[in-house]
């Protein structure tokens, strides 16, 4: 059988690609990159991207008229490559019907809580705001909601007394980099089977 091919959107860094493309060069995860997509051109993910040889559509959201225009382009792009599966790994753009519809069941986010609790951006801040005792990382599928898909795997980080971003980040940001891949690697496999809001991982 094939391999998986898949896209990765990202907006920065990219060490979650770059993890997703290490498993790759590695024989660690059987599918193949077929495209980044970011929304900033300058972000590292792009040189990241290049340095794994590959492509890549950067685009700027102020150049098109509405974000239904753009997504229409990556639609198009995703459909020449064949792409079964995208992976939104720090990608900072909400999406619309025009992509989540055609790819629900084949699109899948990391988000840095235990889902539902913490969902949008700075989630390790809302949890630390918060004072909870345990965090953690969720892979779940994109359904057009707020980080509301159903949830594929979570795995728990500890907080400590008194912890504050600059150490709960890097742990987080650990954890997603193994935790991402092995779902991947999971729904390449076949391995993952999604009936309403319940997900089996056998």
């Amino acid at each position: 059988m094939a391999p998986l091919r898949i896209a990765v959107f990202a907006s920065g860094q990219g060490t979650n690609f770059q993890a997703i493309a290490d498993a790759v060069r590695e024989g660690k995860l059987d599918v193949t990159i077929e495209l980044l997509v970011c929304d900033k051109p300058s972000a590292p993910v792009v040189e990241r991207a290049s340095r794994a040889g590959v492509d890549a559509f950067v685009f700027k959201p102020k150049d098109y008229p509405n974000r239904e225009a753009y997504e229409t382009e990556i639609v198009a792009e995703l459909t020449k490559r064949g792409v079964d599966l995208i992976v939104l790994a720090g990608y900072m753009r909400i999406l619309t019907p025009t992509i989540v519809e055609p790819y629900y069941g084949r699109m899948i986010n990391v988000h840095p809580s235990l889902l539902p609790a913490f969902p949008g951006v700075n989630a390790m801040g809302q949890a630390l705001d918060y004072g909870v005792k345990v965090t953690g990382v969720t892979v779940h599928y994109v359904d057009g909601g707020l980080d509301s898909g159903p949830i594929i795997a979570q795995e728990v980080v500890p907080v400590g007394d008194g912890e504050g971003i600059e150490t709960l980040s890097p742990r987080i940001q650990a954890v997603e980099r193994e935790l991402l891949p092995n779902v991947v690697g999971a729904i390449a496999a076949g391995r993952v089977k999604l009936e309403g809001r319940h997900v089996t991982v056998s």
